[in-house]
């Protein structure tokens, strides 16, 4: 590990708004945070809100900035690369704002029944080799652990610069009658983008400089209704 990389893990664990849990922790395991966190955490009833796999943090913090009456928790793996984002909360003084490491494949061990009002997914993994639709975030094995956490109405959203995985989740939405909230295939020429649709991080910013199309999809998953992938529905019906 570079000097640089100590560096900031060693920072990173002073830092009261940055949650680390060993493994051990919450394998099988309920977190003590769980169906705490704006109670306890963040000392209000604010609405939380997830980006799952925030890397530096770029749109969590800029989310933040924007809502001050809603809370923020961005998760990742790579501390490294939250540190970023962690270090900017801490200097500009967002009490709003948390970073929570861990693998997304664990996240139920840390929130509870309609904990959540909201999950941004900013740019994941399009997983495109072959077999690989499994580790999508928006996959029916993520969609189903999200729907146990959030809340009746709860909207998730995807900003991609990939065309396979905007589609991919279009379908699958589509194909488990779930609710769309709004799609576009060309985000920032399709209608005026304001608000938190039009946070740009800086690998956004280098997509478009290089004309690439921005793909948003936000929709509802229906409670106490399981979310097939395609094929499985295709095998019922």
């Amino acid at each position: 590990m570079s000097k640089k990389k100590l560096k900031r893990w060693v920072e990173m664990e002073t830092f009261e708004h940055v949650v680390q849990p060993g493994f051990e922790e919450v394998y099988k395991k309920n977190y003590y945070l769980k169906g705490k966190w704006a109670n306890e955490f963040f000392g209000n009833m604010n609405p939380v809100i997830l980006e799952l796999g925030c890397g530096k943090g770029e749109y969590t913090i800029a989310l933040a900035r924007k809502n001050p009456q809603k809370s923020f928790i961005g998760v990742d793996i790579k501390g490294a690369r939250m540190w970023r984002g962690a270090k900017d909360a801490m200097d500009e003084h967002l009490k709003n704002v948390a970073f929570l490491r861990t693998r997304i494949e664990l996240i139920n061990s840390f929130f509870s029944t309609d904990e959540i009002s909201e999950i941004w997914l900013t740019f994941p993994d399009p997983q495109l080799k072959k077999r690989r639709n499994k580790k999508r975030l928006t996959s029916p094995r993520f969609l189903n652990s999200y729907n146990q956490f959030l809340k009746p109405g709860g909207i998730i959203h995807l900003k991609t610069d990939n065309a396979v995985l905007y589609h991919y989740t279009l379908n699958l939405i589509k194909k488990n009658q779930l609710e769309i909230v709004k799609s576009s295939e060309d985000l920032y020429n399709a209608d005026e983008v304001t608000n938190d649709l039009a946070i740009k991080t800086h690998y956004e910013k280098q997509f478009l400089s290089q004309e690439k199309k921005i793909y948003y999809l936000s929709f509802k998953p229906a409670k106490k209704k399981s979310i097939l992938e395609q094929d499985e529905r295709k095998r019922i019906l």
